[in-house]
């Protein structure tokens, strides 16, 4: 063994290193699991903030030049694990951190990103749940792949989410008949989406994403009153009258101290598939101009894409059916930008040790 490297050594090293997004030292965040250091050989396993992080290469460069500044030739083996952290007051019992994703009108494609949000989250290996808020005009079971599923009920009378693509989902389309129209006033609104978080069987999630319906109306203000909220996510598309009421959404969630997790700008432009040409549809760079006028982080951009269009009809989301489309590409660095956000926020209110 070398002189240098000793576990206490390996572990004062570590001590310097910072989580990039966090900007604390890996130590005092609890993310160094074990260390074991076997002559040249150090083995360090660190608990990442959320299995989707964004920035896991950075911690990997900075904790190998951390250790083999002890020593240039110890061989750094790191292994990764990841644990989302739940924020002082959890959600839900069993759910760490409700997410809501809306839009201030209808046609930017929310729906369709919630879907994939949860999809890529899942895939990344967290535990996800997705609920449509969207009681009138409800879609994720559609884009889910069950148009046509039932929701059951357990021993204790909770309802049984649906489950594919490793999200559990619940959707007012999957409790009624096929194209009912549901006529409800705002109290019935309400008593749905209570039953929704309460009287589900969701078991233990990270995240549970909640697609809402377009607008600042009574579903808003009932998830605001009814879950601890950890964030919202605002949905555009670039041109101006898309990011107008996108900014109403954003003061009703301000309003009702729901913080902005960030915001995305979908449908950004297209790329001819026989040519390669770029257009930009509906103009380019609304939304990232919008998150710096209102000091909001900017989650990123989503293409229009020939394959998100089919995928969602097919009941395929994007991100599993085609993960190498472009679509797919821009939705798993939104995913991992969105989970980064939550752990900044989660963990940023962490004493100093």
């Amino acid at each position: 063994m070398s002189p240098a490297l000793t576990q206490d050594a390996v572990m004062r090293a570590l001590g310097g290193v910072n989580d990039p997004e966090l900007h604390r030292d890996l130590v005092s965040l609890g993310m160094v699991g074990r260390v074991e250091v076997d002559g040249l050989k150090v083995t360090v396993r660190i608990v990442l903030t959320t299995p989707a992080c964004p920035l896991k290469a950075t911690i990997q460069r900075d904790v190998t030049a951390a250790i083999t500044a002890l020593e240039p030739g110890a061989h750094v083996i790191l292994e990764w694990d990841a644990m989302v952290r739940a924020p002082e007051r959890p959600a839900l019992p069993g759910i760490k951190h409700v997410l809501v994703v809306g839009s201030g009108k209808g046609g930017v494609g929310k729906s369709s990103v919630a879907t994939n949000l949860a999809v890529a989250l899942a895939r990344a290996g967290a535990r996800v749940g997705l609920m449509d808020g969207d009681i009138y005009g409800p879609s994720v079971a559609h884009m889910m792949g069950e148009p046509g599923g039932r929701v059951r009920a357990n021993e204790e009378r909770k309802m049984l989410p649906l489950e594919r693509h490793g999200v559990k989902f619940l959707s007012m389309a999957n409790l009624v008949p096929p194209g009912q129209a549901l006529v409800w006033r705002g109290p019935m609104l309400h008593s749905a989406i209570q039953q929704f978080l309460k009287d589900a069987a969701w078991g233990e999630l990270d995240y549970l994403i909640v697609d809402l319906p377009p607008g600042t109306g009574d579903v808003q203000l009932s998830l605001s009153q009814t879950v601890n909220v950890t964030g919202a996510v605002i949905v555009t598309t670039p041109q101006d009258v898309a990011l107008i009421d996108a900014a109403r959404a954003i003061d009703m969630f301000r309003k009702n101290n729901v913080p902005i997790l960030g915001l995305i700008e979908n449908m950004s432009y297209f790329v001819a598939p026989d040519t390669g040409a770029r257009y930009d549809i509906f103009g380019h760079g609304g939304g990232k101009a919008k998150s710096a006028e209102l000091n909001l982080f900017f989650l990123g951009e989503v293409p229009i894409d020939l394959e998100l269009r089919a995928a969602g009809d097919a009941g395929e989301p994007v991100v599993a059916s085609h993960p190498e489309s472009a679509s797919a590409r821009a939705l798993r660095i939104v995913a991992e930008n969105l989970a980064g956000r939550v752990s900044v926020q989660s963990l940023s209110a962490l004493p100093m040790v």
